[in-house]
């Protein structure tokens, strides 16, 4: 299992093959974080050379009202982050940026030739733009799909990421000729040992623990670490039982 560091690097190289073929890069993201992270990380990438700028689309109207409270709370990036801000490398990497902000802006892209990324959504290709950015260019191997988030079973998203060769989109099946690259280690959410470090605080209390997030197998997995660790049963329910309190 490659690392996030590796995974991240090999993540670069396709987004750098791709370009240099002229291709298309579509990243199905969430509005709030993963879209200014993945931008972030592009202008460190800009910033080092190790990718050439071409452009990039921010295509979510929630995402782009996000940016712009990102820009607004400064004191509260890293330092890393203050630096390339206060020296202005922040905005020169990312001037290759465009806000796609209605609709008929996303749908010309249909038109435009590569190389360029789209950042869109919904992170999960459960709905939003990026679904006729799929259905327009799946079907062109000089594609690259940059998955930067967890695939819900049962979505298009995860079919993509588990290699689907052909998808139903909008009730349209598309032929899928494009390369899928899955980056991980970007989630925000805690893993397993943050999980239990926290609940550590509360155990004392013996408080009744109730796990609703996550697939059947990591959410029983980490049930039986908590029956072990701090004797606590707790309780994994299925989709629409009802709990009392």
């Amino acid at each position: 299992q490659p690392s996030p560091a590796e995974t991240a690097v090999l993540a670069r190289e396709a987004v750098k093959q791709t370009v240099e073929q002229g291709g298309r890069v579509l990243v199905p993201t969430f509005a709030i974080g993963r879209s200014q992270l993945l931008m972030y990380l592009l202008a460190g990438a800009f910033k080092r050379g190790t990718l050439k700028p071409f452009p990039i689309f921010l295509d979510s109207p929630m995402a782009i009202k996000a940016t712009d409270i990102y820009r607004s709370n400064a004191e509260l990036f890293d330092e890393e982050a203050l630096a390339m801000r206060a020296s202005g490398e922040l905005s020169a990497n990312l001037r290759t940026v465009q806000f796609c902000q209605k609709a008929k802006d996303s749908l010309a892209l249909s038109r435009k030739p590569g190389p360029w990324m789209v950042l869109a959504g919904a992170g999960m290709c459960t709905g939003g733009r990026i679904l006729h950015h799929l259905k327009n260019h799946l079907s062109d191997p000089t594609t690259l799909l940059l998955m930067v988030g967890y695939q819900s079973r049962g979505s298009v998203g995860r079919a993509l990421a588990d290699g689907a060769k052909e998808v139903r989109i909008q009730g349209t099946k598309v032929r899928v000729a494009a390369k899928t690259h899955v980056l991980g280690g970007l989630s925000g959410h805690a893993g397993q040992k943050d999980l239990l470090d926290w609940l550590g605080t509360l155990a004392p209390s013996r408080p009744r623990v109730i796990l609703t997030h996550g697939e059947d197998g990591p959410r029983g997995a980490l049930r039986e670490c908590i029956r072990k660790r701090f004797g606590l049963a707790a309780e994994t329910p299925a989709y629409r039982e009802a709990i009392e309190f």
